[in-house]
């Protein structure tokens, strides 16, 4: 036990404060339950913050803040990145994340092309929803988000400075994008963001 968690304090030595740690990252090392006895004794000792299940992070002080904690967005990138999946932000997220709804979201939901799963980060809830292919082939920064965001709404019931905001945010995309975006949106999606944009 003792000669897991000295490997992994030695390779925790090379990175920096604030990195994020998986338990997958000391695979090979010794068994999973000696890996999480290791890393439960450093969290323990402070060496290690627990950011969620599996996810551990380096303590980063800053000195007018003090300590940082690693937010809901970086853990998803993260822990995608890591996994080698694909993920978007969906519903609500979508809608905040476009400024179309000022409500911040306890719940931070994902599609994704990865197995479907939920980390508890505090209040904070992180799920990954898996979702078909054809759902993560967009290739717009904005379309992908918008066309996620309207499948919350009621389209017929969006009021005027949403769908001012909408319309604003569709003529910054990449207009190639944006039509193979579209190809891509359900049928009822498609045709309001058509008419949308063909509106004086």
């Amino acid at each position: 036990m003792k000669i897991v968690q000295n490997s992994i304090e030695r390779l925790l030595s090379r990175k920096k404060s604030g990195n994020l740690i998986f338990l997958s990252d000391f695979r090979g090392i010794g068994t999973e339950a000696a890996i999480k006895k290791a890393l439960s004794r450093l969290v323990q000792k402070g060496v290690l913050k627990r950011a969620a299940h599996g996810i551990y992070y380096l303590p980063k002080i800053d000195p007018v803040l003090g300590e940082l904690h690693p937010g809901g967005e970086e853990v998803a990138m993260m822990l995608a990145k890591k996994e080698k999946i694909r993920i978007r932000p969906a519903g609500a997220f979508a809608l905040n994340k476009l400024g179309l709804s000022t409500q911040v979201p306890t719940r931070l939901v994902y599609i994704t092309d990865g197995p479907p799963r939920q980390l508890k980060m505090g209040k904070l809830e992180i799920k990954f929803k898996a979702t078909s292919h054809k759902k993560l082939a967009t290739t717009g920064k904005i379309s992908a988000l918008v066309i996620q965001a309207l499948e919350e709404l009621d389209l017929n019931n969006i009021d005027e400075s949403r769908t001012a905001r909408i319309k604003q945010l569709l003529l910054t995309e990449d207009p190639k994008k944006l039509k193979h975006d579209l190809m891509l949106a359900p049928a009822r999606i498609h045709d309001y963001i058509v008419k949308l944009l063909n509106e004086n």
